[in-house]
């Protein structure tokens, strides 16, 4: 849900940078079916059929999940800034896959957040035992005191910045006007201009 909100915000900032959100519908986004699906896994396992969906299956489709937004990424990875969404979402996917779909969490994060856990049904995120490539898990938090205060990853703050240079990019704000050629980089290396970017 922070991750969410985060996005939102990244979103709301662009008309006031001057940008125009209409651009978004140039895109010409490939592969929709996987992230809608990817998204629709998410919402089942978390929050629909949580308590049926604990120990393996929730673990399961979890990870099939990220492989599928893996896949909308990789068919959509000429979009501005898309590459670092996606390192994001690798980032994760790596420390979900390394502790059997669990997001590994700090048990101090967790605290410091305010955060119940609930007993018997499936959780994405949780302090572990032995959790490996801890690191990448969930080892931020922000105050309890906070709306929507959670737990957050390394992987969770690459999305954000990736999505808010994104729409900056796309939307063609002052802010992507200001930083110039720079802020449409792309994973191969070469600048492209704002109404390039966002046409092709």
């Amino acid at each position: 849900m922070i991750l969410v909100f985060a996005v939102a915000l990244a979103a709301l900032s662009v008309p006031v940078c001057g940008g125009s959100l209409e651009r978004l519908s140039r895109l010409r986004i490939k592969a929709r079916w996987a992230v809608l699906a990817a998204l629709g896994l998410q919402i089942v396992v978390i929050s629909v059929l949580a308590r049926q969906m604990a120990g393996w299956p929730g673990q399961v489709l979890e990870l099939v999940s990220y492989v599928l937004a893996v896949m909308f990424l990789f068919a959509n990875r000429r979009i501005p800034w898309l590459w670092l969404v996606g390192l994001g979402g690798l980032s994760n996917l790596v420390a979900i896959g390394a502790n059997d779909g669990v997001m590994p969490a700090s048990a101090v994060a967790v605290r410091a957040a305010g955060r119940v856990l609930p007993k018997g049904q499936f959780l994405n995120s949780a302090p572990l035992l032995h959790p490996r490539m801890a690191f990448l898990g969930d080892i931020f938090s922000t105050p309890r005191t906070w709306p929507l205060a959670n737990v957050f990853s390394v992987g969770d703050v690459l999305l954000a910045v990736g999505a808010l240079l994104l729409l900056h990019s796309v939307c063609e704000s002052r802010l992507a006007r200001t930083a110039g050629g720079s802020l449409h980089w792309r994973a191969g290396g070469r600048a492209r201009g704002p109404a390039t970017a966002a046409t092709k």
